[in-house]
C-alpha cells in the first residue's frame, strides 16, 4: 500500500531573516529543494553552489524567477577540494554578509560490489561525501565560532544505519558523516553554533527516475514505510526545521526520514 503525497507545505518563516549556504544544489533534487524552500521560508539571501557551471547557473535564474528572491547567488566549486571549500565559503560571507546557516548537500554514490571495487572508486565517493562535509563543516565553524552564532545540517543517510548490497562505500561514508555530525556538535556548542543531520531514505527526483532501473526503483519504494520513495521537498522541510529556531535545542541530532518495512 502506498500512502498518498500530501499536498506542497507553504512557507512559514522559519529561516526569516537568515542567510544560507548550500553546496550541491544545482539540478532537481535535494539540495535544489532545499534552496527553494529556505527562500520560502523567508531567507534574506541564498548561495548555491555546484560543480557543474552551466546547471548551476540555470539554477540560480530559476530560483529568482521562480520565487522573486533577488539575493540569489551561485558560486561553482568542489568540496573535494580544499581551496574550493574556502573560496566558496569567504564568497558567501561576502556577498550574504555573513552565513548564518551551512547545509552540506554535497554527495556522491555508486553501485558496485565490494569485491569489484577499485580504491580510485572507493575513495572518489569518501573524498566527496565524507571529506567533503568535514572540509565544509571545519573551514564554516571557524568562522561561526568567531561569531558565536551559526548553524550547519548535513545530508546524511540511513545508509549509514543499515545496510544494502553493493552500497559498502556509501554507507560507509554517510556514517562518517553521522558520526562527524555528532562530534563536531560538541565542540561547536562551546561557541553557540548547532550541528544536526537529516538522513533520508529514498527521495524520489528526476535523475534517479533516469539513472535507476524502473524494477529496482519500485522494489526500493516497496519497501519503504509509506509504500513510496520520499519527494525531494519532504526532505527538505526538515533540513529547514533543523536550520530554524524550532530546533533551538537540538544539536548533534540525526533525523531520520523514514523506516522500512520488515
Amino acid at each position: 500500500m502506498s500512502i498518498k503525497i500530501p499536498e506542497y507545505v507553504a512557507g512559514h518563516g522559519l529561516l526569516k531573516g537568515k542567510s544560507v549556504l548550500i553546496t550541491a544544489a544545482a539540478g532537481a533534487g535535494i539540495g535544489f529543494s532545499a534552496a527553494q524552500r529556505a527562500i520560502e521560508e523567508g531567507c534574506r539571501g541564498i548561495v548555491i553552489s555546484d560543480i557543474h557551471e552551466g546547471r548551476l547557473a540555470a539554477s540560480v535564474e530559476k530560483l529568482k524567477a521562480e520565487t522573486g528572491c533577488e539575493q540569489v547567488f551561485g558560486k561553482v566549486g568542489n568540496v573535494a577540494v580544499e581551496d574550493d571549500v574556502q573560496a566558496l565559503i569567504n564568497t558567501a560571507e561576502e556577498l550574504l554578509g555573513g552565513v548564518d546557516v551551512l547545509i552540506n548537500n554535497a554527495g556522491l554514490g555508486t553501485t558496485k560490489s565490494l569485491i569489484e571495487m577499485e580504491d580510485p572508486e572507493w575513495n572518489k565517493v569518501i573524498d566527496v561525501t565524507l571529506n567533503g562535509t568535514m572540509r565544509m563543516t571545519r573551514y564554516m565553524m571557524k568562522i561561526m565560532k568567531e561569531r558565536g552564532d551559526g548553524v550547519i545540517v548535513n545530508n546524511a543517510s540511513v545508509l549509514g544505519w543499515r545496510a544494502q548490497k553493493e552500497q559498502s562505500h556509501y554507507a560507509a561514508a554517510k556514517a562518517g558523516v553521522m558520526a562527524l555530525t555528532r562530534c563536531a556538535a560538541l565542540e561547536a556548542a562551546d561557541f553557540g553554533v548547532r550541528i544536526n543531520a537529516v538522513a533520508p531514505s529514498l527521495a524520489v527526483h528526476a535523475m534517479l527516475k533516469k539513472s535507476a532501473p524502473a524494477e529496482l526503483l519500485a522494489e526500493l519504494e516497496a519497501k519503504e514505510a509509506y509504500g513510496r520513495g520520499a519527494e525531494v521537498w519532504e526532505v527538505a522541510n526538515i533540513m529547514m526545521f533543523l536550520a530554524s529556531d524550532y530546533s533551538s535545542y537540538m544539536t548533534g541530532e540525526i533525523v531520520s526520514c523514514s523506516s522500512q518495512r520488515a
